[in-house]
């Protein structure tokens, strides 16, 4: 490990970045955001005891907003054997410690809520004896998953009126859950191509029924699902997350040049709810500046494309994510914008102590990429503060 190498840190303390915020029922202390950050280390769908240590680290600065790695709503909505849930009562115990300890820190969470789709491991569902889940029949992520379908006799389902109704249940007591366990809200997961995301692709959903064919059919079952869990926990203990020119998962991003308006007509909707005295508590957009978060900072980037026409729309809290940590002088700018926070991730991961360091202008340690994915403390918990990476000689490297 070391420090970011050609990478000159800018102070931003005496920015917007750090006055303080209300979003929902929250006094937030900055506008630093830690996003979800799926690290797969959780067997069985269980967080375990690195994921304590995890968060803790990461919540240290008191008033910072945590969101959780995705948590599967359901059985049926996984795909994924080491990424956690929220459904059954193991995983709500082990949540409720990770809570706690954000809570001692004086910090704030949502646990992102999430279901997969499409992007499931075929294999995996026909073990357990789920269905292959999407917004429409055959319409396949790849070639990979169509080759997986076919040999594990697995077709692609677009799922039925009724099996949308139990999604919608399994969304309201997963965010029911998520309280229960002491979180302070939840976050709807609609971005990166995920089943909610891909019901308001033009190319992945090909229904014809109420469900697809329009830009308002295809938000129908996405609005459903927010205004239901709306309903159960409360407007102001909601967020929601999009991706409008996310190309991962083999969305259509900006190759269709309509995909804005369909992004303009959902985030319409969520502002007339607002108007109505429903206002979610914050919008998060994954700004074009990383259209595939599998890819390193810099590349596959949309920089013909901007979430700019958000503010135009939503007259709320939004949090702007994407290739932030080494774009300071950019993130000058975005917090210009009133009501807008901004997400790290990676770099957050690397520092725990990241909120402190962009406050004072602080070196960023480099991540370890190989480790981002591994069933290991390393790379996930044995990041050091600021002050433990100079007791190593990080400075002096």
């Amino acid at each position: 490990m070391s420090f970011v190498k050609d990478f000159k840190p800018v102070a931003l303390g005496d920015t917007n970045l750090f006055k303080p915020i209300q979003i929902g029922e929250m006094q937030l202390q900055h506008r630093a955001v830690l996003p979800p950050l799926t690290r797969m280390r959780d067997a069985n769908h269980i967080p375990n005891d690195w994921s304590v240590e995890y968060y803790d680290q990461r919540s240290k600065y008191p008033g910072s907003l945590i969101l959780t790695q995705g948590c599967f709503v359901s059985k049926q909505a996984s795909g994924y054997d080491v990424a956690p849930g929220i459904w059954n009562q193991d995983q709500i115990t082990e949540w409720t410690k990770i809570f706690k300890k954000i809570h001692e820190n004086k910090s704030y969470v949502y646990v992102q809520l999430w279901s997969i789709g499409r992007q499931a491991y075929p294999a995996l569902l026909k073990r357990d004896g789920l269905r292959y889940d999407s917004a429409s029949d055959g319409v396949y992520m790849d070639e990979e998953k169509k080759a997986d379908s076919i040999k594990y006799d697995l077709p692609q389902h677009g799922i039925t009126k009724d099996e949308m109704k139990q999604y919608i249940a399994d969304y309201v007591q997963a965010a029911k859950n998520s309280l229960a366990a002491g979180a302070d809200g939840v976050e709807i997961h609609c971005a990166n191509g995920y089943l909610i995301n891909q019901f308001l692709d033009p190319v992945c959903n090909t229904r014809t029924d109420e469900y697809g064919g329009s830009i308002e059919n295809r938000a129908r079952f996405p609005l459903e699902i927010i205004d239901a869990v709306m309903e159960t926990v409360g407007h102001q203990k909601v967020g929601v997350r999009f991706s409008p020119f996310g190309v991962f998962g083999n969305m259509v991003g900006s190759k269709d040049p309509c995909i804005i308006a369909q992004y303009a007509y959902i985030i319409g909707e969520l502002e007339k709810r607002a108007k109505e005295g429903k206002r979610l508590a914050y919008l998060h957009m994954i700004d074009p500046s990383v259209s595939d978060f599998t890819l390193t900072e810099g590349e596959g980037g949309d920089m013909t494309a901007d979430n700019e026409f958000v503010y135009s729309i939503w007259k709320g809290a939004v949090i702007r994510a994407g290739n932030m940590a080494l774009r300071p002088e950019a993130v000058r700018d975005i917090v210009k914008h009133e009501n807008t926070l901004v997400a790290y991730g990676r770099y957050w991961l690397a520092n725990p102590d990241l909120v402190q360091r962009l406050k004072d202008g602080l070196p960023l340690n480099e991540y370890d990429r190989p480790t981002f994915y591994t069933m290991t403390k390393e790379g996930y918990t044995d990041y050091p503060t600021y002050e433990e990476a100079l007791k190593l000689g990080w400075d002096k490297q």
